[in-house]
């Protein structure tokens, strides 16, 4: 059901040659983007009416209007599953918590008397988010989105998701009563490349935004490349992923649990195991075939994710190889799951979350951890973070000297800008002082 990749006995290359022994899925943004492009300029130049037309073309659906009603919100915040609506309220509590606390403050630095840098914070104004439809509904990802933005205190908040025929034509209600609670108002059924699409340039319906958010298919990261220079993005993401670093004292039960409880989401989920030991490894084989095939969505998903290539029992050495192996891999759900978790996980420089222990799973950063679970996948967790407070926020430098401080640098200045042939550029300086460099 998953293959292995034994590591164990020679000395572990380095860098992308490790990277290339490790498993991972193909995920060709490149060749999708041509199949976008088309389709993000028909937006650009006929509005709601392509919206329409590729909503009925790609999710069987006649809209009416793009722009959900607001008594649709409320129809479906009404009508929401009372325990769902705790759930829901509570992962909002818990991812308040954690995302207030990275606000950014304004701070001024005096560099010397009279002169002083200020980093100012500043949100971004407009921002479309993006909650993913089809195989599963994400209301989670509505809060994951929704909650740093506000907390970074974006004026304008708009929220898209695909048109459900199942629903009339609006996004999954759930989706719509995550919206209900978090107060978002603006919402659109818009799914794929579209979704991207409308914010980027606008509609009739909806004004562009400034930055494009949240989690989708290779459509959505596909637009999202196309896109990267007019709005800003979190970043293109690719197939989920969870890496679990493991020793033999793992429970074989949790691993096998918390691999498929990513494989579940697509076939092109990763899943992969790193450990020392061959007796986990294969306990947890084991266990994987007892859980798959008393679980649901096996043919279509899990089988299909954990016998890919993207997906491995990967066996090394010992656990220093280990870390060098997750590392390398810069799992997007990283899992430490050893006798000394909290240790190993402090050493880990490439996650996109880390989750230490066996009462730490995957599963619980996806909806009430209170950490956000929209992070970098396919490797990019080496050089991107997850989504943030700082996500939404553009720090700007304020530059405020008096003459005296300017006067006191102006000969460093005037020197450097003769050292770059830019002669113009310490002129600037001088002409503020009678054409003569005062003297230092």
């Amino acid at each position: 059901m998953i293959s292995r990749i034994d590591l164990r006995g020679d000395t572990l290359p380095e860098g992308g040659a490790l990277r290339d022994l490790l498993p991972r899925a193909e995920f060709d943004v490149e060749a999708a983007l041509e199949k976008v492009r088309p389709i993000c300029e028909d937006v650009h130049h006929r509005g709601d009416a392509a919206l329409v037309e590729y909503a009925e073309k790609f999710d069987g659906v006649k809209l009416e209007h793009v722009r959900v009603p607001a008594e649709a919100l409320d129809e479906a915040l009404e009508r929401l599953d009372p325990a769902v609506r705790a759930a829901l309220e509570e992962s909002i509590r818990r991812a308040r918590i954690v995302h207030r606390a990275q606000r950014r403050s304004t701070h001024t630095t005096q560099v010397v008397p009279g002169g002083t840098v200020t980093e100012k914070w500043i949100p971004v104004q407009r921002v479309g988010l993006y909650a993913p439809g089809g195989r599963s509904v994400y209301p989670s990802s509505v809060i994951m989105n929704v909650v740093p933005a506000q907390e970074a205190g974006v004026e304008s908040i708009a929220l898209a998701s695909p048109a459900q025929a199942e629903f009339g034509g609006l996004p999954h209600p759930t989706i719509l009563a995550a919206c209900a609670l978090l107060g978002i108002d603006e919402v659109y059924a818009a799914g794929g490349a579209t979704a991207v699409a409308m914010f980027a340039y606008g509609t009739e319906s909806c004004a562009p935004a400034n930055m494009v958010t949240g989690p989708g298919n290779i459509w959505v990261a596909a637009a999202k490349r196309y896109f990267t220079g007019r709005i800003g993005i979190d970043a293109e993401a690719g197939p989920t992923e969870i890496a679990i670093l493991a020793d033999s004292t793992a429970d074989p039960v949790h691993v096998a649990a918390d691999l498929i409880s990513q494989a579940e989401h697509d076939p092109m989920a990763a899943a992969v195991l790193v450990t020392d030991s061959e007796e986990l490894a294969e306990a947890t084989e084991a266990e994987l075939k007892t859980q798959v095939a008393a679980t649901k969505h096996v043919g279509d998903r899990i089988v299909p994710a954990l016998a890919g290539r993207q997906s491995a029992i990967v066996l090394v050495s010992d656990l220093e190889d280990g870390l060098k192996v997750v590392d390398a891999y810069g799992a997007e759900h990283l899992e430490i799951q050893t006798a000394d978790a909290a240790a190993r996980a402090e050493r880990v420089r490439n996650a996109g979350a880390i989750f230490v222990g066996p009462w730490a799973p995957v599963s619980l950063g996806d909806y009430c951890a209170g950490s956000n679970h929209v992070l970098p996948t396919g490797g990019c967790a080496c050089h991107s973070s997850g989504l943030s407070v700082q996500s939404f926020l553009r720090g700007v430098h304020i530059v405020d000297y008096t003459r005296d401080a300017l006067a006191e640098v102006t000969h460093h200045v005037v020197t450097l800008a003769e050292a770059e042939d830019l002669p113009a550029h310490g002129a600037a300086l001088k002409a503020r002082f009678g054409w003569k460099v005062p003297q230092a």
